[in-house]
């Protein structure tokens, strides 16, 4: 499949295209753009039915927040999933990671780490477990 939001095969790193490459303009609009690498939790991934990893075109400075807003563009059926409705705080049993850190009590406006948002290192959006 040629166009930018074809699906690959789940061991292929791009499940979903999303655009252009880190640093480029984006050709609807002036605003630059990194594509991220994001990795959901299978709950999640069933959801928004992708098999793998996925890739985001995220608003430059990357923060959390424009993380977290270019997955509930591309992935209009998560919102409410990950954070609560209009981009409302952090759903209780998600947290997010990157780079060995737990950005999950970070501001939206916190900045990923520099190789998350260069796409050489994915954001992790995991679901936590409770018990006793």
């Amino acid at each position: 499949m040629s166009d930018a939001g074809a699906v690959r095969a789940a061991g292929d790193a791009d499940v979903t295209a999303a655009g252009p490459a880190s640093g480029a303009r984006s050709e609807r609009s002036s605003t630059v753009t990194s594509q991220i690498r994001v990795i959901l939790p299978g709950h999640l991934r069933a959801l928004a039915k992708v098999p793998g990893e996925v890739r985001v075109e995220a608003a430059e400075p990357v923060t959390i927040g424009t993380v977290l807003d270019a997955i509930e563009q591309r992935f209009p059926v998560l919102r409410g999933a990950i954070r609560d409705h209009d981009a409302g705080p952090r759903r209780p049993f998600v947290r997010y990671f990157a780079c060995e850190q737990d950005l999950s009590h970070d501001p939206p406006d916190t900045p990923v780490p520099a190789p998350v948002a260069a796409g050489t290192e994915p954001f992790l959006v995991i679901g936590s477990i409770s018990g006793g």
